[in-house]
C-alpha cells in the first residue's frame, strides 16, 4: 500500500500538485514514520515552498534511514546552503561524491560552496572536475570563471566567460561577468558592451546594474553611475554593494553627506559589512568628523584586522582628534605591518607617523603595486621628440585656492616662455576663486580632464608629447598616480605636493635639495634625486599681508605675555612634543600657546592633555579659520615665536610665517617632512633657529621668550634677509627649477629609457 502511495506522491509532485504530494507523504508517515521515500519527498516539497528549516529536518530523518544516498544528501546540501551553512553544505557534498565521485550537480554546486568559504584553490578543482564530465555546462564555465576573478586571473576568467557564451549567448550571468573581466582588464568599452547586452535581455537585472555603475565609476562618469546605482536599488532597495559604490559616486561628486548616507543604508542592510565601514570613515574623514572616523575604523579592526590600511587610518584620525592613547604601541605594530609588505597604512598617514624613510619607501611600494602598477603597454616607448621648447605639463588637482597653488603660482608665471612650453593638467572643477583667475593665464594651455580617466588623460599627455610631466600630488588629496602609470611621458616628475617618495620605478625624478634629502638617504627614494642648490620649496614674493594689523585682544590672547604659536594642522602636534610646549608655558610667565581651532575634538582633547600636565588650559588660545589669507598673514604678526612640530614639520605654515616675519624654531627630523623647516631657515639666513636636538629645541624657545632683545634681534635679522637671500626670490627659485628640468631633458634624450 506504501508504495503506491509513493508513487501517487511523486506523481503529484511531477505534475506541480505540491499541496496533494505533501498530503500523501503526511499520510505515509502516519502510517511508517520512518519511511524514507515520504520523508524525502516531503523535504523536497518544503524545500520548494522555501520552507529550508522544515525541507532540512525532514531529509536529515531520511538520510538516518539511508545514509548512503547521494540524491537525498545532495539535496540536503542544497537546503544547506539557502540557509548560508556552508560548512555542513560542504559536508554533505563530500558524503554524497563520496558515494558517486561523478554526481555533476554535486560538483558543481561543491564548487558554489568553497567559493563562498574562499577556499578558491579547492573550488576551481571541484568545477574542473565537472568540466571534464561535462565540457558543455555553461554554468560551470560561469562559475569557474567567477572563481577565477577571485583569484585575479582575469584573463582566463573572461576566456572562460566567452566559452560559456560561446553555449549560451544570452547568458546573463556569464555577460555581466564578462563585463567586470573586461573592467579589470581596463577594457572599459568592451565592458560597458557586455553589461549592455545582458540589460538588453534582462533590464531589471539589480547586479548587472551595478557592475555596470561601478564600470562607470572607474571611467569618472559619476552621474551615470549613480543613476545605474539608484535604478539598481529601486528593484533590490538593501542591495549592499550597490549602496556602497553609490557612496562612492557621491563622494566623487562632493556630496559626502549623501554618500554618508548610503554607507549608513549599506550597514544597515549589512552590519559586517567592512567594505561599508571603510568608505563610511573616509567620508567621516572629508567632513572633518575625525571621532567618528577613528571608530568606524575600530569597528572594521574587529571584525578584521588585516583589512587593508585600517590600521593606519585609526592611528591618523586619533592624532588628527589629538587622541595620543596608544599612539606608541600604534607606531609599531604599523612598522611591523609595513616591514611585512602588508597594507597597513596609506602613504600620506604615514608621513605624520613614520620615522623611518625606509618604511616610508615600503608604504609607497606596496600602495603602488596595489593601487596603481604600471601599465603593461607604456604608451611612450622611447620616440624622440623635436620640439623647439621643452613640453612641460604640470598634473594637479591643486589649481585652486589651495596651499601648493599659493607656494608655487609665481614659479608659473616666471617661467621662461621662450624655453619653456608649459601645460596645467587640472583634475579639479574651478573653484572661482582669485588663485584659479590668476593661475589659468599663466600656462600655454590649461587643460580639465576632472571627467577623464587615467587612460585617457595618459593617452592625452602621449598625444601632446609632454617631454616631461610633473606630478605635483604625490599621495596627497584627490591624487591621480594611476596617470603617470601608463608612462605617457619620456621623464616623470615626484615634486611638491608629496614630502617623500612614491615608489613608483615609472617615476623617474625627485626635486629636492641637500637638506630635506641628505645624500645618505638617497637610497631609500625610489626617484632619481635632482638638487636644487638653495631649497626645493618655492614661494611667491608677490603675496599680499592685510595692511590692519589687529590687536592681540581681537585674536583672543593676552596684550602682555609671550605668545607661543604653532599653526601646524592637528595631526602634526604629537605628545612628545606637547610635553616641551607645557615645560615652556610653565617656564614662561604669562605666557601662552596659539593654536589653529582645527576640529572640536582636538581643542577639547588638547585642553584635557594640558590640564594634566598642570598647566591651565587657558593658557591654550585656539584661532577661527580665516578664509582671506591676507588676514591670517596680519594676525601671524601678533605671536611671538613659532614652534615648529615633528616629525611632520611646518610646510607652507612656516613659509607663511616667515613671510610675516615670525621667527620660527625648528629640530630636524629623520624624513623628509621631518627637515623642511630647517631647509626655509637655510634659505633666509637663520640656521641659528634649527636645533640639534629636542633638547636644545626646548632650550633656544625658552631663552629667546626669556631674552626679548635677542628676540627682537632675530626678527630684524628675518626682516633684513627676506628680500635678499633665496626662500622668497621667485625668479631665481624658477632658474633653480628650469635648470634642473634641462638637465632632465638632455638625460632623456641621450637615455631615452628612464627608469621605465
Amino acid at each position: 500500500m506504501n508504495d503506491v502511495l509513493v508513487q501517487s506522491a511523486w506523481r503529484a509532485h511531477r505534475t506541480g500538485n505540491r499541496d496533494e504530494a505533501a498530503r500523501l507523504c503526511r499520510e505515509i508517515l502516519r502510517g511508517n514514520p520512518k519511511d524514507f521515500n515520504a520523508l524525502y519527498l516531503l523535504g523536497f516539497v518544503q524545500s520548494e515552498l522555501g520552507r529550508f528549516e522544515e525541507a532540512e529536518r525532514l531529509i536529515g530523518e531520511a538520510i538516518k534511514i539511508n545514509p548512503r544516498s547521494p540524491d537525498a544528501l545532495y539535496n540536503r546540501a542544497l537546503i544547506l546552503q539557502n540557509l548560508s551553512r556552508y560548512g555542513d553544505a560542504l559536508s554533505c557534498y563530500e558524503q554524497s561524491l563520496a558515494i558517486q565521485p561523478q554526481f555533476l550537480d554535486a560538483l558543481i554546486n561543491r564548487g558554489i560552496v568553497l567559493h563562498a568559504l574562499k577556499r578558491h584553490v579547492e573550488a576551481l578543482a571541484s568545477f574542473d572536475a565537472a568540466l571534464s564530465l561535462k565540457p558543455d555546462d555553461a554554468e560551470c564555465w560561469n562559475n569557474r570563471s567567477s572563481v577565477l576573478l577571485e583569484l585575479n586571473r582575469t584573463a582566463d576568467a573572461l576566456a572562460g566567460l566567452d566559452k560559456a557564451l560561446t553555449l549560451n549567448a544570452n547568458y546573463i550571468s556569464a555577460l555581466s561577468n564578462r563585463g567586470v573581466a573586461l573592467q579589470r582588464l581596463k577594457r572599459h568599452a568592451d565592458a560597458l558592451d557586455s553589461f549592455g547586452k545582458a540589460l538588453a535581455i534582462e533590464p531589471r537585472n539589480f547586479t548587472v546594474l551595478s557592475n555596470r555603475g561601478t564600470t562607470l565609476l572607474e571611467l569618472r562618469r559619476y552621474r551615470e553611475a549613480l543613476q545605474d546605482f539608484d535604478r539598481a536599488l529601486a528593484i533590490k532597495p538593501g542591495y549592499s554593494e550597490a549602496l556602497i559604490n553609490r557612496g562612492l559616486a557621491l563622494m566623487a561628486l562632493k556630496d559626502s553627506e549623501r554618500a554618508l548616507m548610503s554607507y549608513d543604508l549599506a550597514l544597515k542592510a549589512q552590519p559586517g559589512s567592512t567594505d561599508a565601514l571603510f568608505n563610511r570613515a573616509n567620508a567621516f574623514l572629508t567632513l572633518k568628523r575625525f571621532e567618528e572616523a577613528a571608530k568606524d575604523c575600530e569597528s572594521l579592526l574587529k571584525l578584521d584586522p588585516e583589512y587593508k590600511y585600517t590600521r593606519g587610518f585609526l592611528a591618523f584620525f586619533r592624532l588628527q582628534c589629538c587622541d595620543w592613547r596608544d599612539l606608541d604601541r600604534q607606531r609599531r605594530e604599523i612598522a611591523a605591518g609595513l616591514r611585512a609588505g602588508k597594507r597597513v597604512i596609506a602613504p600620506f598617514a604615514n608621513v605624520a607617523l613614520a620615522r623611518s624613510e625606509k618604511d616610508q619607501l615600503s608604504c609607497a611600494s606596496i600602495c603602488i603595486a596595489d593601487r596603481y602598477p604600471a601599465s603593461s603597454r607604456p604608451l611612450w616607448q622611447g620616440e624622440r621628440y623635436r620640439h623647439d621648447k621643452i613640453r612641460l605639463a604640470y598634473l594637479s588637482g591643486d589649481f585652486n585656492s589651495t596651499a601648493v597653488a599659493t607656494l608655487i603660482a609665481g614659479v608659473f608665471e616666471h617661467h621662461d616662455k621662450a624655453q619653456f612650453e608649459t601645460l596645467a593638467v587640472s583634475f579639479a572643477r574651478d573653484d572661482k576663486s582669485p588663485m584659479r583667475a590668476r593661475l589659468a593665464p599663466a600656462f600655454d594651455r590649461f587643460i580639465e580632464v576632472q571627467d577623464r580617466s587615467d587612460a585617457e588623460v595618459a593617452q592625452l599627455l602621449r598625444q601632446m608629447e609632454v617631454d616631461i610631466a610633473v606630478d605635483l600630488m604625490g599621495f596627497t588629496g584627490e591624487c591621480r598616480p594611476g596617470i603617470l602609470a601608463f608612462r605617457p611621458a619620456p621623464v616623470q616628475v615626484n615634486y611638491l605636493g608629496f614630502p617623500g617618495t612614491m615608489g613608483a620605478d615609472y617615476v623617474d625624478a625627485i626635486i629636492a635639495d641637500r637638506t630635506v634629502i641628505p645624500e645618505e638617504s638617497v637610497g631609500h627614494y625610489s626617484e632619481a634625486v635632482v638638487y636644487l642648490p638653495d631649497i626645493y620649496l618655492p614661494n611667491d614674493a608677490t603675496r599680499r599681508i592685510a595692511e590692519r594689523r589687529p590687536s592681540r585682544s581681537d585674536a583672543g590672547l593676552p596684550e602682555k605675555g609671550f605668545v607661543f604659536c604653532s599653526f601646524n594642522n592637528s595631526y602634526k602636534f604629537t605628545p612628545e612634543l606637547f610635553d616641551i610646549w607645557m615645560r615652556l608655558l610653565s617656564g614662561v610667565e604669562d605666557s601662552v600657546l596659539w593654536l589653529p581651532e582645527v576640529n572640536a575634538a582636538a581643542v577639547r582633547n588638547l585642553r584635557r592633555e594640558a590640564a594634566s600636565r598642570g598647566i591651565d588650559e587657558r593658557r591654550l588660545v585656539f584661532a577661527p579659520f580665516l578664509a582671506s589669507a591676507e588676514d591670517h598673514l596680519a594676525r601671524l604678526r601678533l605671536a611671538d615665536l613659532f614652534l615648529d612640530t615633528l616629525p611632520y614639520n611646518a610646510h607652507t605654515t612656516a613659509a607663511d610665517a616667515l613671510w610675516a616675519g615670525l621667527p620660527v624654531l625648528t629640530t630636524p627630523g629623520s624624513t623628509f617632512a621631518g627637515r623642511v623647516a630647517a631647509s626655509l631657515l637655510k634659505a633666509i639666513g637663520l640656521p641659528e633657529m634649527i636645533a640639534p636636538s629636542l633638547e636644545a629645541y626646548e632650550a633656544t624657545a625658552l631663552q629667546l621668550a626669556r631674552d626679548r632683545s635677542a628676540l627682537a634681534e632675530i626678527k630684524a635679522k628675518l626682516q633684513r634677509n627676506r628680500g635678499t637671500h633665496a626662500l622668497f626670490d621667485t625668479a631665481r627659485f624658477t632658474r633653480n627649477l628650469e635648470a634642473a628640468y634641462v638637465k632632465l631633458h638632455e638625460h632623456a634624450r641621450l637615455d631615452p629609457v628612464i627608469r621605465s
